[in-house]
């Protein structure tokens, strides 16, 4: 079967043909999957991940791939076995992770840029970030990132010392990227780039701890 084939085959088996119901269980619009149905928009790859993470599928179950009864890749795979996906996340602006303590839970599947597989053991709250500007990158030091690189941020891990945290000082509408120092009762944010013109800040406000950040994807 095709894309489109094995698509119409999951909703009618699965979900008793209601496509708003499986619209909602992979977090995609109706009108989305109304027009994979129809033709008037391809099954994507991404697409295609997406519903098989959203629906516990297979890893390549929209393309026919297999595995041999060892678990090694068969002769029609020629990649390793990739890291253990683990659901998927949304990818959101600076602005709403600054207040997604207040609007995760009313956050529609439209409301994100895309929804991201996520390789790591994470809580249910857990967003992603697009990194803006090189105030984290450092080129002698590990982690270090890069403009347009993806940071993966959990807001139910716990911050400690030496922690990359997303951060929202509350005179600020957005939040910022840093590392947290701890020294005592004293807290501080620290840029990771050494050429940063102000490389540390301490924090003598308000601060809101939006997440920890627990996985970073690079952009290539």
């Amino acid at each position: 079967m095709d894309r489109k084939a094995k698509l119409l085959h999951l909703i009618q088996s699965r979900f008793g043909g209601n496509q708003a119901n499986f619209a909602g269980a992979i977090k995609r619009s109706p009108a989305q999957v109304n027009q994979w149905l129809t033709g008037h928009r391809a099954i994507g790859d991404g697409g295609a991940r997406i519903i098989e993470l959203a629906l516990d599928l297979p890893p390549g179950y929209f393309d026919g791939v297999r595995t041999a009864p060892s678990g090694k890749p068969s002769d029609l795979v020629n990649t390793e076995p990739g890291p253990d996906i683990r659901g998927a996340v949304p990818l959101i602006s600076w602005v709403q992770a600054g207040a997604w303590s207040e609007i995760v839970d009313t956050l529609a599947p439209r409301d994100a840029e895309e929804w991201l597989p996520c390789p790591v053991k994470h809580g249910a709250r857990t967003f992603v970030l697009r990194v803006r500007g090189e105030s984290m990158w450092n080129p002698h030091a590990r982690p270090s990132f890069h403009d347009g690189d993806l940071i993966f941020v959990d807001p139910d891990r716990d911050a400690v010392h030496g922690s990359m945290v997303v951060v929202r000082l509350d005179a600020d509408k957005e939040a910022t990227f840093k590392q947290l120092v701890i020294e005592g009762s004293r807290r501080f944010l620290r840029a990771a780039n050494p050429a940063w013109p102000a490389p540390i800040m301490e924090i003598d406000g308000e601060a809101t701890i939006c997440g920890v950040v627990i996985f970073k994807g690079e952009k290539v």
